[in-house]
């Protein structure tokens, strides 16, 4: 079994908090990335560059062979003026992004470090990246990137989450998002009462979006995160929208969700009022099977230190490789709660476990190809 000293989970630790310290919404990435960039530069990293996307990535070179890339997003929920603040407790460490994904980034960052403190030399390259663009509209952009830069030829991505310690994220669940706009006249509250108002019809139509047939099996949700609308009390709205997330386990019914509510917005559409639907995100499903070697190599890593494993479907980083049929599972590094709030939290005595599974990852992963 791999080893390493309780430093090494501390260091982890201390990184993390740094990082969590530093704002970074999807899209305003780079302060993060350019604190990143000079601590890299300070660990003697290689090949560190910034890539269009905006990602940051450095290499470990390898004997080779095929190359292995590992990626942490870097970006959170969080808006710009958000309260940072840190609340430690006996077990557990609380506050905005810290496991999600501060925590990854931060591990991501030691393992290469403990790779290359014990000699290890990969069989081929080993890239790893701090992505931008995970979260909300950011769409997957920066793992997008990465992908279209390395195609087929890594033996496997492999994706590291702050949290979900025991999940071993091998599929990817569908998703579908959308803005929809509704435009009146407007006018004002009592000279033009009757008049159509875009608040009201949009409210008619999340109604109408609650009313829809939801199926459990294959799981399947349908979420309005946003609305905004109007610019005063004593106006009939002339605008308002809304942000739509629909997903679901299984491609056909996430379809017919899709055309349920492109049908309820059809319907609702009468003189007077204009409606207009954009994507706004699309995050493709795909799979590799439980058999497969590298999801069998993250499952013995963590039975291995004894912690129960869990196989999964999520939205994360792996959608997109994937998507198109490329080995990638997604692993968590602790157990935590209460993701993308102000109350988010990670356990600290589990991210040795977590820590240990992606250092088993990175050293045995070429013999899964």
């Amino acid at each position: 079994m791999i080893e390493f000293s309780s430093q090494t989970t501390a260091q982890i630790l201390e990184l993390a908090c740094t990082l969590q310290q530093i704002p970074a919404p999807t899209f305003n990435e780079q302060p993060r990335l350019q604190f990143l960039r000079g601590l890299w530069q300070n660990l003697g990293f290689g090949a560190i560059q910034m890539d269009a996307a905006g990602n940051l990535l450095a290499c470990l070179p390898g004997s080779g062979g095929r190359p292995l890339v590992l990626t942490a997003h870097a970006d959170t929920v969080h808006p710009l003026g958000t309260d940072l603040t840190l609340t430690r407790e006996a077990d557990r460490l609380l506050g905005p992004a810290i496991g999600d994904n501060s925590l990854g980034v931060a591990a991501m960052t030691h393992a290469v470090l403990w790779l290359r403190e014990n000699g290890f030399i990969p069989p081929g390259d080993l890239w790893f990246a701090a992505t931008v663009g995970e979260e909300g509209l950011g769409n997957l952009s920066g793992v997008r990137a990465v992908v279209e830069r390395f195609q087929a030829k890594p033996v496997a991505y492999i994706h590291l989450e702050g949290m979900g310690l025991g999940s071993v994220f091998h599929r990817g669940l569908g998703v579908q998002r959308y803005q929809i706009t509704v435009r009146t006249a407007g006018g004002h509250s009592w000279a033009d009462y009757g008049s159509p108002s875009a608040i009201h019809a949009i409210a008619q139509l999340v109604t109408a979006f609650t009313q829809i047939p939801i199926p459990t099996k294959p799981r399947t949700s349908l979420n309005v995160g946003k609305i905004s609308g109007g610019i005063s009390v004593n106006s009939i709205a002339s605008q308002a929208s809304l942000e739509l997330d629909l997903r679901s386990e299984n491609p056909q019914s996430l379809g017919q969700l899709i055309q349920a509510v492109q049908n309820l917005i059809q319907n609702a559409q009468r003189p007077g009022i204009e409606i207009d639907t954009i994507e706004i995100g699309s995050r493709p499903a795909g799979e590799i099977p439980e058999s497969h070697p590298l999801v069998q190599l993250a499952v013995r890593a963590l039975t291995e230190c004894g912690q129960p494993v869990y196989l999964s479907i999520a939205s994360t980083e792996a959608n997109i490789p994937l998507s198109l049929g490329l080995p990638s599972v997604c692993v968590g590094i602790t157990h935590g709660g209460s993701a993308h709030t102000l109350q988010e939290w990670i356990a600290l005595d589990p991210i040795s476990i977590g820590f240990r599974q992606v250092l088993t990852l990175l050293t045995q992963a070429w013999q899964t190809a």
